[in-house]
C-alpha cells in the first residue's frame, strides 16, 4: 500500500526519536514517503499532492495538522459538494499518529495518544480492514464587510468564549510559552469572567426555529468529547459520533450561580450539561450563530479572525478513515 506520512515536526509532543521509532514500524509494513511540513498550511498543500498518488496519508501532529490534511484531501468546498462525496476511493484514506496537545480527533476514533500505541492499532486497523466513512463539518464564516470564507472542521468550531481562549494560546505559543493544561485552564477562566457580566452577544438559528437570541456561549461540534483539558474529557454533546450530524451546546446564562454548575457538568465524561439556559441538540444537519458584533472565531483549535456569522453544516460519509472498530456505548 502506498502511503504518505506527514509529520508536524512542531508538534506539542512529537519528537525525533519517537518519528525514528514509528517511521520505522511503518515501513515495515508500507510503501512509506515521509514528508515534514515547514508552514502553516504545507500540511494541506502535501496532502492534495498526495491525491491520486497514495492510497493512504498518514497525519503524526495535532489537531490542526489533522484538520489542514483533510482539507488537503477533500478540496475546496464548493467544489466537494457539487460532486458525489460518498464515492469511495474519490480520495486517499487518513490515519491518525497524535503528536499534539488535545488530540481530540484522534481520540475520538479510539487511537491511543500514545504514538508507538497509535502506529499499532493503525497498522491493526489496515490488516483487519478497520476503515470507515465519517461525516465532516463545514464552517461558512463572514466577516463584518461582507465576505465570507468557507472551510472544513473534524473536531469543533465556535464564535466568542471557546475562540477567546484558543487566541490566548496562540499568542503564548508565538512568544515561546509551552502549551500545558494550566495554561488552557488559566486562558478559560479569564475568558469565563470576561463574558460572564455581558449581554449575550449571539443568537442561535436552528432549521425550523425561532431564533435564540441572548446567548451568552454556544459550542459547536463534530465528535464527542468537545476537547480535553489534559486527560480529562470536557463533554458538551454525549451523543454526537462522527456517523452522525452536529452537536450544539449553549447557554444563555453565564453568571456565576451558573458558570459553576455548567463547569462541573462539562467536566463529567458521559453527563449530558443540563444546567438553567442550556440549549443542547445533537445530530444537526445545518445552523448558525451570528453576532452584531465581531467575535472571535475557532476552526479545530486554530483562531482565524473575527466574524459577524458563521454557518455551520454536517456533510455525511465525507471522509474514510483508518481507526480502530470502537464498541457501542
Amino acid at each position: 500500500m502506498r502511503a504518505v506520512l506527514v509529520v508536524n515536526p512542531r508538534a506539542t509532543t512529537t519528537t525525533p526519536h519517537t518519528r525514528a521509532l514509528l517511521i520505522s514500524a511503518l515501513e515495515r509494513e508500507l510503501d512509506l514517503t515521509v514528508k515534514e511540513t515547514t508552514h502553516r498550511g504545507h500540511a494541506a498543500e502535501l496532502a492534495a499532492d498526495a491525491r491520486g498518488e497514495a492510497d493512504l496519508v498518514i497525519a503524526h501532529g495535532g489537531d490542526g495538522t489533522v484538520n489542514e490534511l483533510v482539507s488537503g484531501l477533500l478540496g475546496a468546498p464548493q467544489e466537494f459538494t457539487t460532486a458525489e462525496p460518498g464515492q469511495a476511493g474519490t480520495t486517499p484514506a487518513i490515519a491518525v499518529i497524535p503528536g499534539g496537545s488535545a488530540n481530540v480527533f484522534a481520540r475520538s476514533l479510539g487511537i491511543s495518544p500514545d504514538p508507538s500505541r497509535a502506529v499499532d492499532q493503525v497498522l491493526e486497523a489496515l490488516r483487519t480492514d478497520g476503515r470507515r466513512r465519517i461525516s465532516v463539518g463545514l464552517c461558512d464564516s463572514r466577516f463584518e464587510d461582507g465576505r465570507h470564507e468557507e472551510r472544513w472542521f473534524i473536531c469543533n468550531a465556535g464564535l466568542g468564549i471557546d475562540a477567546d481562549v484558543i487566541a490566548m494560546m496562540e499568542a503564548g505559543r508565538w512568544s515561546g510559552r509551552p502549551v500545558t493544561p494550566t495554561r488552557y485552564l488559566l486562558a478559560t477562566v479569564s475568558a469565563f469572567f470576561r463574558w460572564a457580566f455581558r449581554p449575550g452577544p449571539l443568537t442561535l438559528e436552528l432549521p425550523g426555529e425561532t431564533p435564540v437570541d441572548g446567548v451568552r456561549l454556544a459550542f459547536v461540534s463534530n465528535c464527542t468529547p468537545w476537547t480535553y483539558l489534559g486527560s480529562r474529557p470536557i463533554t458538551t454533546n454525549p451523543g454526537v459520533s462522527h456517523e452522525k450530524g452536529l452537536g450544539v451546546f449553549a447557554t444563555t446564562k453565564l453568571g456565576l450561580w451558573h458558570g459553576i454548575p455548567l463547569s462541573i457538568a462539562l467536566l463529567s465524561p458521559k453527563k449530558a450539561p443540563d444546567t438553567a439556559g442550556s440549549i443542547r441538540i445533537d445530530d444537526l444537519h445545518k445552523l448558525a450563530l451570528t453576532s452584531k458584533e465581531p467575535l472571535r472565531c475557532q476552526i479545530d483549535g486554530e483562531y482565524v479572525g473575527q466574524r459577524v456569522r458563521a454557518e455551520f453544516r454536517s456533510i455525511p460519509s465525507a471522509l474514510n478513515v483508518v481507526a480502530p472498530r470502537l464498541l457501542p456505548n
